[in-house]
Formats: structure tokens, C-alpha cells, sequence
């Protein structure tokens, strides 16, 4: 004997919703029609694995060694290609945390060179009242 339990899940979501269920509110926002907010279509980095490029770089490049040594030259220029997409990945991940500490060091150079001209503007401001 066949069991349907599927199907007895379908039909009871169906008959809870023509109940007038109550649905998340995330659910509400999620079919909303606001448009006009672009946050919702901020992309992400390129690509989906960017978090495992460098596992994926040496995956790569393993297997196309191994399909060099079979002989199989189409399949290891395949592999070679993939290891380097994700080689440049890679590349492009280090060159944006370049930028990013770049631009953290500046911030702290100018916070500290507004310090500095606060505390020159209060000397001469103190200087000239007690002349």
C-alpha cells in the first residue's frame, strides 16, 4: 500500500491559507510593491564560492595535473581554466582588502591630523586671550 504523505501536506497548506493564515511578516515585505528602494537589489561579490576560492583554485589545478597524466589534454586545459578564474578571484579579494586597509590608515591619518589642528587652534585661541 502506497502513502501519500506529500500530498496530505499540500492539501492541508492549502486549506490553511484559504483560512486566511496569517504569514510572516518578512513574507508581506518580500511581494510588497516597493521598488523605488534599490537595497533590495544590492549584489554581492562576483560569483558564489568567493568564500572557498582558494580550496577551489587547488582543486582545480589537482585535478588538472591528474588529467595531464592520463593523457587527457582537453580535460586539463579545462581544469586550467577553472584554476585560473579562480586565481583571479583570489587576486581581486586581495586587492580589495589592499584598499580597504588603505583607506582605514587614511581615515586614521586624518582623524589624527584634526586632532593635531583642534589642539594648535586652542593653544593660539588661549595665547591671544591671555596677550
Amino acid at each position: 500500500m502506497v502513502t501519500f504523505r506529500n500530498n496530505n501536506n499540500r492539501r492541508n497548506n492549502f486549506r490553511r491559507n484559504d483560512r486566511n493564515f496569517k504569514s510572516n511578516v518578512i513574507d508581506k515585505n518580500k511581494f510588497g510593491s516597493n521598488f523605488s528602494n534599490n537595497d533590495n537589489f544590492h549584489r554581492k561579490m562576483p560569483g558564489r564560492n568567493n568564500h572557498n576560492a582558494a580550496k577551489l583554485h587547488d582543486k582545480y589545478s589537482n585535478l588538472a595535473r591528474e588529467a595531464l597524466s592520463t593523457g587527457d589534454k582537453i580535460l586539463s586545459e579545462n581544469y586550467f581554466q577553472h584554476a585560473d578564474h579562480f586565481k583571479r578571484i583570489i587576486n581581486e579579494q586581495e586587492n580589495i582588502k589592499k584598499i580597504k586597509s588603505n583607506d582605514e590608515k587614511e581615515v586614521e591619518n586624518k582623524k589624527v591630523q584634526i586632532t593635531e589642528d583642534k589642539e594648535k587652534t586652542e593653544k593660539s585661541l588661549i595665547e591671544k586671550s591671555s596677550a
